[in-house]
């Protein structure tokens, strides 16, 4: 039987006693709320914290609100909190689109928005969809608060800007008119990690792209977001061609690897056709 090593324990039921109990521990004291990801790597030894600090009771992290023209989401929340929320849906649809096709009940009644993010893993739904919905990551730390775009919130597979003694408390989501977006993913079963997925969000303005959105995951794009697709469209009359050159450019830009779940040519053309796709829904969204 796996067993992870021994660590210390430790709740929290603030914030600010998070970060104490951060301070106290030291840098190799993790955070954990779901769990999902965390645990079985400490049950592999992959990861050996030396304290776990418990945020399931921080309820001042767990919240759907919209303040002026932000949508902001609390790192606590959990997945199907996110899925059924009408006011997600209203404004982001991707985020429900994304919702839908991680894991299973289980897995979306525990685990949370922000773990997901801070897990880093290179083929998770939720980095591509933020990024492609240029949202802005809130981190707080013994400085204070500061906040970083999601697009550079992750510096590489399992790694964040989110340092030690640090907590990602969470996600705002700019509102602006025009537009609406979409996921698209293709996984070998149901729940399981995509071979490829693409997110689009499109605002529409006097007919053209005034602005875009396109994260790709678990095609080794950078930071998630496939920028020379996005150049493509912006500034575009929407249209079949242009989404397909779109998903060309995306294709050609990113470098998945053959792994068990599939060879690299393979997914890089699932990478241009989920692109155009996501593209393509995202627009007859726009249009209503």
């Amino acid at each position: 039987m796996q067993v992870p090593a021994s660590f210390e324990y430790a709740k929290a039921t603030s914030v600010d006693m998070a970060l104490a109990l951060l301070a106290r521990h030291g840098p190799e004291a993790r955070v954990v709320a779901g769990g999902h990801s965390l645990l079985p790597m400490m049950k592999l030894r992959l990861a050996e914290p030396e304290a776990l600090i418990d945020i399931n009771d921080v309820d001042e992290l767990s919240f759907i609100r919209v303040d002026g023209d932000v949508l902001g989401i609390g790192a606590l929340t959990r997945h199907a909190e996110l899925l059924d929320s009408a006011l997600v849906g209203e404004h982001f649809p991707v985020l429900h689109d994304a919702e839908r096709v991680i894991a299973d009940p289980v897995v979306r009644n525990r685990g949370t928005v922000g773990g997901s993010l801070c897990q880093a893993d290179p083929s998770e739904d939720l980095s591509a969809a933020f990024a492609a919905l240029r949202a802005v990551a809130v981190i707080q730390g013994p400085g204070g608060e500061r906040t970083v775009p999601v697009r550079e919130f992750h510096t590489g597979p399992y790694e964040t800007v989110v340092e030690a003694g640090e907590l990602l408390t969470e996600l705002r989501v700019p509102i602006r008119p025009g537009g609406s977006s979409a996921y698209e993913k293709v996984e070998r079963r149901v729940g399981d990690w995509p071979l490829a997925a693409a997110a689009a969000a499109l605002w529409l303005d006097g007919g053209r792209v005034a602005e875009v959105g396109i994260g790709l995951t678990a095609v080794r794009a950078e930071h998630f977001v496939a920028v020379e697709a996005e150049a493509v469209v912006r500034g575009a009359e929407p249209s079949e061609e242009v989404f397909r050159e779109a998903g060309r450019v995306a294709a050609e830009h990113c470098d998945p690897g053959s792994d068990q779940r599939g060879p690299a040519d393979y997914k890089r053309h699932l990478a241009g056709e989920l692109t155009a796709r996501a593209l393509r829904r995202a627009y007859g969204r726009c249009l209503g």
